[in-house]
């Protein structure tokens, strides 16, 4: 069991969404009939009640399986009508765009995708404004159409500062919940558990049933690992592309064997395919289930990181056709761009706060076994 002890005012205040999880998870615990099937539902069964701060915990914890909808007695049409996969992501938004700043572009990043959509234009339109005002840069291939000096001045601030609102959130998701101070070995469980994806393998590791109703599929975690380590990949290209850059004086453009593009070219082909993966199972699935406020909110941010992954495949492969390179460095920026800025405020947010969910879970467990 978690600490009761902390201040109350850490708990969240109650809500519409909270009061109906509340009712449902009442039913759920009285029944236990999906006692086994994720992390969720072990942690529900600690629990005797539920108040804000245990809501808002098991709301980050579910992973949207949706095998405990499929297989309750009670969902709709019984008068009790339970669908906890879409109560739990009604309260997972919620906390959210609650833990955001500013909380109003959580609330618009979250709930509309033509949003997402605006601001990846916006961020074109600038850039190819910048580029115009400043003329040809004069660098090889993309450094073309702007120099590194400009990127470094556009991008590290637009990554810097919505990294520290995620990380500011974070700590107020983490004090609501009555986190603990972490230890390391709580720390390499909860690692394990999410490099591996194991909450998208169901309880008896035969997947989800998200966009196959009854059946069991594999298919989400594989797409989820894709994207993962598509990104991991993606980022590893962009840090030893930084220190050899800086440290050895080799600038962009790399040759194909190099360090970078051997992590970049695999994790972008990795990224697009598990992004469209992604978005292909999210139309296959059943809507019901699913936060309706969110849905196309899901769909852009997915899409955005397929598009990231497609343009800058396409900028490396049509690198020297001069009438192209233009645009796809200014299409492939911008989608970067948009990425970035909306860090906090986007989908985004489900990796650090199920990460903190499935540390404080592992406190909760070593807790409950003493």
């Amino acid at each position: 069991m978690h600490d009761r002890n902390s201040p109350p005012q850490a708990a969240p205040e109650d809500s519409v969404a909270i009061e109906e999880a509340r009712r449902q998870l009442r039913i759920c615990n009285a029944c236990r009939y999906c006692e086994g099937y994720c992390a969720a539902f072990r942690a529900i069964t600690r629990r005797r009640d539920f108040d804000g701060r245990d809501i808002l915990q098991l709301a980050n914890l579910c992973h949207d399986c949706r095998g405990c909808y499929y297989s309750c007695q009670y969902a709709p049409p019984h008068e009790f009508a339970l669908n906890l996969p879409r109560a739990l992501a009604e309260v997972r938004r919620e906390s959210w765009e609650r833990f955001a700043f500013p909380q109003r572009a959580a609330r618009l990043l979250q709930r509309h995708g033509v949003a997402l959509l605006a601001l990846a234009l916006a961020g074109g339109l600038a850039l190819a404004l910048l580029a115009s005002a400043l003329g040809p840069a004069g660098g090889p291939a993309f450094y073309a159409v702007l120099s590194h000096g400009w990127m470094v001045a556009i991008f590290l601030p637009a990554f810097l500062v919505p990294l520290g609102l995620t990380l500011a959130g974070l700590r107020g998701y983490w004090r609501a919940v009555g986190g603990e101070r972490v230890r390391p070995r709580q720390l390499r469980a909860a690692l394990h558990e999410a490099l591996r994806l194991s909450n998208l393998g169901g309880g008896h590791g035969e997947g989800c049933n998200f966009e196959r109703g009854e059946r069991f599929s594999l298919a989400r975690r594989r797409a989820h690992h894709l994207v993962l380590w598509g990104f991991v990949l993606c980022f590893a290209s962009t840090a030893s592309a930084t220190v050899m850059h800086y440290l050895f004086a080799m600038p962009a453009p790399y040759p194909p064997l190099s360090v970078p593009k051997l992590f970049g070219v695999p994790g972008g082909v990795m990224l697009l395919v598990g992004a469209l993966w992604m978005a292909a199972l999210r139309l296959w699935a059943e809507r019901a289930p699913a936060d309706g406020r969110a849905f196309w909110a899901g769909m852009a941010f997915v899409l955005l990181l397929a598009a990231i992954a497609a343009s800058g495949l396409l900028l490396w492969l049509l690198r020297d056709t001069a009438g192209l390179l233009h645009l796809l460095t200014l299409v492939h920026l911008a989608t970067v761009l948009a990425f970035f800025l909306s860090l906090p405020f986007t989908r985004m947010a489900h990796a650090p706060f199920r990460f903190a969910a499935l540390l404080r879970d592992m406190q909760e467990r070593e807790t409950a076994g003493r």
